[in-house]
């Protein structure tokens, strides 16, 4: 199939970096390739020359990996993806493989790369590896799993009787968003697993350390803001009064 030259999509997915849970500003931070701006000066416009596009693969953007990849001067052929309006795929869901040497298998999915529209399926999609080969080691050889199209290559399995089918969003009455299966008419549940990131396996057993920011410090209020010189809050803070007269002066 040929794959048409187009722009991805810049921004990371949500379901991508959710397990990683780390914060947009560490993740644009990461991405960023700046290679000229204009200096912090009143008179001069705020521009910037940096680089717009970027090849996502199963790298994530704040790895070592995924900057090698896009390093400068490198002009990787980009890919045509169609945006998701309601991802469906989840981690911990089983579907079933429907192209490959494991078409008719069925997995639980490991990871997301919403940016390419890909799931890995643990121990499904598997290609052979070899690392560490020499001239005196023969190397080893790994199974890798390579990933899968949500679009045409994988489908959601139906708990109720194990099998493949398509899904549609629809909403209860209190319009909570739900899964269910075009063939049975089932409700299909998102796994308990894709709330589980790095920190904690679901955020209500999380517990705050010593170095967390808890919700009463967020709620506290450090600063008010008021019309006053950076000298008159000091002055009203030490209690002092100012008496002197100030002399006159004029503009000319």
């Amino acid at each position: 199939m040929r794959l048409t030259l187009s722009l991805l999509r810049q921004r990371v997915g949500e379901w991508s970096k959710k397990y990683a849970n780390l914060p947009d500003s560490y993740i644009n931070r990461a991405m960023a390739q700046v290679y000229w701006r204009t200096p912090r000066r009143p008179n001069y416009l705020p521009r910037t020359s940096e680089r717009k596009r970027f090849r996502f693969s199963i790298h994530r953007p704040w790895t070592n990996q995924f900057q090698r990849d896009n390093a400068p001067g490198l002009h990787p052929k980009f890919v045509h993806v169609e945006p998701i309006k309601n991802w469906t795929f989840f981690r911990g869901d089983r579907v079933e493989v429907l192209v490959g040497k494991d078409k008719g298998k069925q997995g639980i999915v490991k990871e997301i790369y919403q940016e390419r529209n890909w799931v890995i399926v643990e121990g499904l999609n598997t290609k052979l590896k070899c690392t560490m080969k020499s001239k005196t080691f023969p190397g080893v050889y790994m199974l890798i799993e390579q990933p899968l199209l949500v679009t045409s290559q994988v489908q959601l399995v139906d708990p109720s009787d194990r099998q493949g089918t398509p899904i549609e969003w629809r909403y209860t009455e209190d319009g909570r968003p739900i899964r269910v299966s075009v063939r049975t008419g089932r409700i299909i549940p998102i796994p308990v697993v894709s709330e589980e990131t790095q920190d904690y396996k679901l955020p209500r057993l999380y517990l705050e350390r010593a170095k967390d920011t808890t919700q009463s410090e967020v709620e506290k209020i450090t600063y008010e803001p008021a019309l006053k010189t950076f000298e008159m809050d000091i002055m009203e803070q030490m209690e002092i009064k100012e008496d002197r007269i100030p002399k006159k002066f004029y503009w000319y």
